[in-house]
């Protein structure tokens, strides 16, 4: 589902964020992307979903070279992606309800179409009662799994979230993880980057741990 060949990505200043760095994640597979802050995890996520492209190497999606993919097909490539921030980047005046909506009005989606997915995507996540609140009465897992809602309900292939759980409580926590969990069990690929090394610990995935944009360990010993 995801290959990397070689990648580097030097930002302005010559700083290198990734440094040479081959990685694969299989179809089907849930992965942790670890590390320390300035460990690459965000710069590789952002090459993923097309909102950098590396300086060097390859970055291949479901068997699709990002460097082939022109800028004004970047809105169509992004939409095999689900992708989860730890800020929410959720809209305040909004509804929960048009926040979700939102990836579908863009795609054009009809709708009636367009309200089946979203309270379907509201429903996976718990939150289906709550798609008239505006995201500023719910609490910060709410908020997140809000995110969440909207990351699905385009159907991707793969889901990536950067550090979905930092602001949360280890309850909270666990509970956004097992959200996860439930979507990659019905054949989504994730891919998580994240430094709580406990809370991985007790899902029993892939780890792939960076340091200085390199790969320094790659452990699938932890079922």
């Amino acid at each position: 589902m995801i290959r990397l060949d070689n990648v580097t990505k030097r930002f302005a200043g010559g700083q290198e964020a990734l440094s040479g760095l081959s990685l694969t994640v299989d179809k089907g597979e849930m992965v942790f992307v670890t590390g320390h802050s300035g460990a690459g995890k965000s710069t590789l996520l952002r090459l993923i979903a097309l909102i950098d492209r590396p300086t060097s190497g390859d970055v291949i999606v479901d068997s699709q070279n990002t460097r082939d993919v022109k800028r004004r097909r970047i809105p169509a490539y992004r939409r095999q992606i689900g992708m989860v921030f730890q800020d929410h980047k959720l809209l305040y005046d909004r509804p929960v309800f048009d926040n979700v909506a939102l990836p579908l009005i863009i795609a054009g989606l009809g709708q009636r179409d367009a309200g089946r997915r979203v309270r379907a995507a509201l429903d996976q996540v718990g939150l289906l009662k709550k798609e008239k609140q505006n995201p500023q009465t719910l609490s910060a897992g709410e908020q997140q799994r809000v995110g969440i809602a909207r990351a699905i309900v385009t159907r991707p292939k793969l889901l990536i979230a950067d550090e979905p759980t930092g602001n949360l409580d280890p309850d909270l926590s666990l509970e956004v993880m097992r959200i996860f969990r439930r979507f990659n069990e019905v054949g989504v690929t994730v891919l998580i980057a994240s430094h709580d090394i406990s809370l991985i610990d007790r899902l029993g995935c892939r780890r792939i741990a960076l340091e200085e944009g390199r790969l320094q360990v790659e452990d699938d010993t932890w079922q």
